[in-house]
């Protein structure tokens, strides 16, 4: 890898070899002291042109954790409120030896853009509506962890398809390692096509056997932009006990956050033994670590 964008051109094999790498690091975790030399004498930016709590605090965690210098970097205590543009921007940090960009924007394609900016690699932390992988590799991660293995398995995603990058690079992934992912929401949340997933306006065929449910956010703009309202979403598309039923016996949740408890999904739920977002949320430092390595000093072999 040069650079993490998207899973375009990736192998199944490559995924594998890196999620492998995460399990070495979950390890490292998981000692007394969590920490190794790994990245010493490199400097990681996180470039956030939009607001992140997750994302952002994960890399910058999992950075230190391997003995790199971490520069954070906010768009709204920045000269980009002067009118300075991206490119200027990651140029400035160029000049200061930056060796990878973990950058988040409102604007598809800005981290692919940076790649022809910068000397450094860069990790796509999310943007736009396009793509956030490190987001669906820790899904990927923690659905492994928690099934054994993906192959012949029924992944559903529920909520708002059309707008979320997290469901496109989970579709993007989750079949290379053998997943059926299937989309379910709201006609106007549901884009017309989606290589990699079966669609369907029907929550009940969406959950239907499947092996775990990803519940996606219902984003409050939608709401106003009237592609939906609220209490129509939440009696037909909120996922419940009840509808959780036609998934298989212990089916797990999966939600990337943050959660709208009893919106998207029932309150209870959030906090029942099938819940995995607690574990996705500790899984994404290790994952980010795994990144990290096999970027830079996979680079620098």
């Amino acid at each position: 890898m040069r650079h993490l964008l998207d899973f375009q051109g990736w192998t199944k094999a490559q995924v594998e070899n890196l999620l492998d790498t995460a399990r070495v690091m979950a390890e490292v975790l998981e000692r007394p002291v969590k920490k190794v030399p790994a990245l010493q004498g490199f400097t990681v930016a996180t470039v956030f042109f939009e607001p992140s709590t997750r994302t952002r605090i994960s890399f910058e965690l999992a950075a230190r954790r391997m003995s790199a210098d971490v520069v954070s970097f906010a768009a709204q205590a920045s000269s980009l409120q002067k009118g300075e543009s991206y490119k200027d921007t990651l140029l400035t940090l160029e000049a200061m030896g930056i060796d990878a960009y973990i950058i988040r924007a409102d604007s598809a394609g800005v981290p692919h853009q940076a790649t022809r900016w910068v000397k450094g690699v860069v990790v796509n932390g999310g943007d736009g509506r396009r793509a956030h992988p490190t987001q669906a590799l820790l899904d990927a991660y923690t659905l492994l962890e928690a099934l054994g293995t993906l192959e012949g398995r029924k992944i559903a995603i529920v909520g708002d398809i059309l707008h979320s990058r997290v469901a496109r690079s989970n579709v993007e992934l989750l079949p290379l390692l053998g997943a059926e992912v299937w989309v379910a929401g709201p006609p106007t949340l549901l884009p017309q096509s989606l290589p990699g997933a079966r669609l369907t306006p029907h929550l009940d065929e969406a959950l239907a056997e499947a092996d775990a449910v990803m519940v996606l956010r219902l984003q409050k703009e939608r709401m106003e932009a009237g592609l939906i309202h609220l209490q129509d979403y939440i009696a037909h598309y909120q996922v419940t006990e009840a509808r959780l039923k036609k998934a298989k016996p212990g089916a797990f949740l999966l939600h990337p956050g943050p959660m709208n408890r009893d919106i998207e999904l029932e309150g209870t739920l959030a906090d029942s033994e099938r819940s995995l977002v607690n574990r996705q949320v500790r899984n994404g430092v290790a994952v980010r670590m795994a990144v990290l390595y096999h970027l830079l000093v996979g680079r620098e072999r």
